[in-house]
């Protein structure tokens, strides 16, 4: 089972393994207090992709089609999520957005619902 989940939110047992797929670290989160288990940068969007999409210079359906398109070059990665998901049970990859719908959690989670 894969589940996605604000960084900001309370870590909860049946969270399974804890994976931040954030370029960039949340922030005001001490690393102390995140209990993640795993900080995977590489398979957060590119740093162009990501700046395009925060400052709105791109819409969602442009964003997911684009980050869809990077997702194929991080195979290494994605195995690696799908491992974890294998071996915990459940994996909940956390983001630090805003919106719980619009964010590359998502994306990610859908990516690996279809391997």
């Amino acid at each position: 089972m894969v589940r996605i989940k604000r960084v900001y939110e309370p870590a909860a047992k049946e969270d399974g393994c804890r994976v931040l797929v954030d370029r960039l670290w949340p922030r005001g989160m001490k690393k102390e207090s995140a209990k993640i288990d795993l900080w995977m940068k590489d398979v957060a969007p590119s740093d162009t992709l990501r700046k395009s999409f925060h400052h709105d210079a791109m819409k969602w359906p442009v964003f997911e089609k684009k980050y869809q398109a990077e997702l194929k070059g991080k195979r290494d990665s994605l195995a690696e999520l799908k491992r974890l998901e294998k071996q915990h049970g459940t994996l909940t990859l956390l983001f630090g957005a805003r919106d719980p719908e619009h964010n590359q959690a998502a994306i990610i989670a859908e990516a690996l619902k279809k391997r």
